[in-house]
């Protein structure tokens, strides 16, 4: 296999700082050396590489941008930069770390107490203890707001009634986070422990994307949580600051998989010969590498400087949709791009783009979809907002 290029048309390494550098060459390392010869399989018989999780903790990536407890204390460029380097190796790697460090250990670290921060942050910064994300439902993504799971206050505790739905990590997690409404109607936190009695786990099953990712419905019948694992946040605002974090790491891992596919594609078509020249010498190939590296430059840009604002505490949460919007829209089409390019051969476990192309479809619904992030930004511009 060729040694992975990444593309780098204005010189965006001469921006990131050598501590930066070294965190990204050192995922991109362990992305070409441990992930992507093992990836294939695992997305082909569906299971996740669990295989993977120790070597993750150790290269510092869960709950990175945590200050203490544990945990690595980087900066958000080179979090995103780690996202960009997994997700070259596939989403469902991405979507792991992106998961227990952006939606569980997250809220613990910014609306816990000192002792569930000391409780839970070290272990699962280590990869001892996996958590999920309980916010979407089967009838509520999009319209997280309208949520029928409920708490009900019952003396020094909360009961628990409801399901969440496509919660990755679900089936291996040891603690999750779950968001409910109370009896005031107020959306309310809690990290609920897995072993509680009348808390479930159901796999999801038979996915075409991805398939190398642990999606769960978790189901809650009478859990009884103590009102001490609430969180120290209320209303949408909790959830959404979470999403917040998880929808930057995705604006950066979308990029990966662009890279990933234009390499692909990029040295298929200088190798595949047709018509006695290689099929990279006629016009309308090197039409599709061209708009595939424009976008990808075009897109470590916008990732780099809301990267650069969310360090200095100044990026908007419309900054991070437009990213999220723009790269991962971009990516999908480069995967189908790229398997146009590799013809017949793009459909197989050989190559990456179709297992891309297929994982992207997905990373194009969750965290918001392209079309609720195009009705963010249309909120902003206009101050009109068309949600209802």
């Amino acid at each position: 296999m060729k040694t992975y290029e990444a593309p780098d048309f204005l010189g965006i390494d001469t921006k990131l700082s050598s501590e930066e550098k070294m965190i990204r060459n050192s995922i991109r390392d362990f992305v070409s050396r441990d992930v992507l010869p093992r990836i294939a399989a695992h997305y082909e018989s569906g299971t996740f590489p669990t295989e993977l999780i120790q070597p993750l903790a150790e290269l510092g990536t869960l709950g990175a941008t945590i200050q203490g407890y544990e945990c690595a204390g980087i900066n958000y460029t080179s979090y995103g930069l780690i996202m960009q380097e997994l997700e070259r190796g596939d989403s469902g790697i991405r979507s792991f770390v992106s998961v227990q460090g952006a939606l569980c250990m997250f809220p613990i670290a910014a609306f816990g107490t000192e002792e569930h921060k000391r409780k839970y942050l070290p272990k699962m910064a280590k990869g001892e203890l996996i958590g999920c994300f309980g916010l979407t439902e089967s009838d509520f993504g999009s319209n997280p707001g309208g949520m029928l799971t409920r708490a009900k206050k019952d003396g020094s505790d909360y009961i628990l009634n409801g399901s969440k739905m496509w919660i990755t990590n679900g089936g291996i997690a040891g603690v999750a986070i779950v968001w409910a409404k109370d009896e005031n109607d107020q959306i309310v936190g809690f990290i609920v422990d897995r072993d509680l009695k009348g808390f479930s786990v159901r796999s999801i099953k038979n996915k075409f994307s991805l398939k190398a990712s642990v999606t769960s419905e978790l189901i809650f019948e009478d859990c009884r949580v103590s009102a001490s694992q609430r969180l120290n946040i209320s209303g949408l605002k909790g959830p959404f600051a979470c999403l917040n974090n998880a929808r930057f790491g995705i604006s950066w891992g979308a990029l990966g998989a662009s890279m990933a596919c234009y390499d692909e594609a990029l040295n298929y078509s200088k190798s595949r010969v047709q018509f006695d020249k290689p099929i990279a010498s006629f016009q309308l190939v090197q039409s599709k590498l061209v708009e595939i590296f424009t976008d990808i430059t075009l897109g470590q840009l916008l990732a780099l400087h809301v990267g650069r604002l969310k360090d200095a505490d100044k990026a908007l949460p419309e900054h991070i949709s437009m990213a999220k919007m723009k790269n991962v829209s971009n990516a999908l089409k480069h995967a189908r791009l790229t398997r146009d390019i590799l013809g017949a051969s793009g459909i197989t476990y050989e190559y990456q783009c179709g297992r891309h192309m297929l994982n992207l479809e997905s990373v194009n619904t969750y965290e918001g979809t392209e079309d609720i992030h195009r009705l963010i930004l249309g909120h902003y511009i206009t101050g009109i907002p068309a949600f209802k």
